[in-house]
C-alpha cells in the first residue's frame, strides 16, 4: 500500500486514544499445596494420596462454583541425614500442588478456610482476574478508538476544519490484569471433619477490582484549514 504523506491540500493529524475500565473480577484462583513426610517411601505416598483426595473432594464438592481444577507439580524425594558420612535416607517427603479456579465468590471464603484447616495443607491466593475472552477487553478497545476520534476531531476543530478520512489505526497495546490480590493462609494445621461445629469461621474475602486499559494510534486527514 502506498503511504500517503501530508501536504497542504491534505494535512494529517496523528493521535493516541486510550480506554480504561475498572470492573469486578470474574474468576479467582487459589493454589493448594499438600505435603506428607514418612519414614519410608510407601508411608509418605500413602499419606500424600489420602490428603490429596481430601483436597480434591472438598474442592469438587463446591459444584459449578469451581470452573477448573488442575493438578500441577508432584514430587516425592528422600531426605538424607545431615550428619555422618554416606547418603543414609532417614525420611521421605512428598508434595503435590492443586490449582482451582472459581467463579462463585460466595463459597470462596469458606472453601479456603476449610482447605487451610486440613492437615499438612497450605493455601495461597486468591488471585483475582478476568476470563481470557471477557468482553471487557473489547469494550476497552472500543473506548480507546472513540477517544482517538474525539481527540483528532478536537484538533481539527481548533484549526477551524474537520476530519476527512482515516488513514491508519494501530493497536498500541492492551493492559490485561494478571491474577492479583494474593493472600496466604496457614500450613500444617490440624484437620477437622467437614462441617464440624468447632471448625474455624469462614474468611471474609473482598474481590479486588480489575483495571483494563487499551490504547490505539490513529492517523487522519483533514480538510485544509483556512489559516
Amino acid at each position: 500500500m502506498t503511504e500517503r504523506h501530508a501536504t497542504p491540500e491534505s494535512p494529517q493529524v496523528t493521535v493516541r486514544g486510550e480506554g480504561r475500565l475498572e470492573v469486578d473480577p470474574e474468576v479467582a484462583r487459589i493454589w493448594v499445596t499438600v505435603t506428607a513426610r514418612g519414614p519410608d517411601r510407601q508411608t509418605a505416598l500413602t499419606d500424600l494420596t489420602r490428603r490429596n483426595a481430601q483436597v480434591l473432594d472438598l474442592v469438587k464438592g463446591q459444584g459449578p462454583a469451581v470452573e477448573k481444577v488442575e493438578t500441577g507439580s508432584l514430587s516425592i524425594a528422600p531426605e538424607t541425614a545431615r550428619k555422618g558420612r554416606g547418603e543414609r535416607v532417614h525420611a521421605y517427603r512428598g508434595r503435590v500442588r492443586i490449582t482451582a479456579e472459581l467463579s462463585d465468590f460466595t463459597v470462596l471464603g469458606e472453601l479456603v478456610t476449610r482447605l487451610a484447616d486440613l492437615e499438612q495443607t497450605a493455601v495461597e491466593g486468591p488471585w483475582w482476574g478476568l476470563r481470557p475472552a471477557s468482553p471487557v477487553y473489547a469494550e476497552a478497545r472500543r473506548l480507546a478508538v472513540t477517544e482517538a476520534v474525539q481527540r483528532a476531531r478536537a484538533y481539527a476543530e481548533a484549526l477551524g476544519t474537520s476530519l476527512a478520512s482515516l488513514l491508519e489505526l494501530s493497536d498500541a497495546g492492551l493492559g490485561e490484569p494478571s491474577f492479583a490480590g494474593r493472600a496466604a493462609f496457614g500450613a500444617e494445621m490440624v484437620g477437622y471433619a467437614a462441617g464440624a461445629p468447632d471448625g474455624p469461621p469462614p474468611l471474609d474475602l473482598e474481590p479486588q477490582r480489575q483495571t483494563v486499559t487499551a490504547a490505539v494510534v490513529a492517523r487522519f486527514t483533514m480538510a485544509p484549514p483556512a489559516l
